[in-house]
């Protein structure tokens, strides 16, 4: 058995919407950490374009990564309004449309 083929356990959630123009690069940021850092880890991808996804899911915006059912945001703080739409978060270098790659690193470490 290769190590890519160990699951590390975790539960990884990425949530999105087809409008949101970072939702790409941030499946690609995350697969990239997941593979780096906990390989052969699966991961749960939720489009929430329907509304009642997004309500289903508790969903704050795209793109939305949880890591046993908390956000990688360290700083996250629930909206309780879970409408499909964008989502930024405040990083080190300011308002970004992605996560920082620390935050998905430390939440699967």
């Amino acid at each position: 058995m290769t190590i890519a083929a160990v699951s590390s356990g975790h539960h990884v959630e990425f949530l999105w919407f087809q409008d949101c123009p970072n939702h790409a690069a941030a499946r690609a940021l995350l697969q990239e950490v997941v593979a780096a850092v906990a390989p052969g880890t699966p991961i749960d991808d939720v489009d929430a374009t329907d509304p009642a996804v997004a309500e289903q899911r508790a969903f704050p915006g795209s793109p939305t990564i949880r890591v046993d059912g908390r956000d990688v945001d360290p700083s996250f703080v629930d909206p309780r309004d879970y409408a499909p739409r964008c989502r930024v978060y405040w990083t080190s270098e300011g308002l970004r449309g992605l996560p920082e790659r620390a935050w998905i690193e430390a939440a699967l470490g």
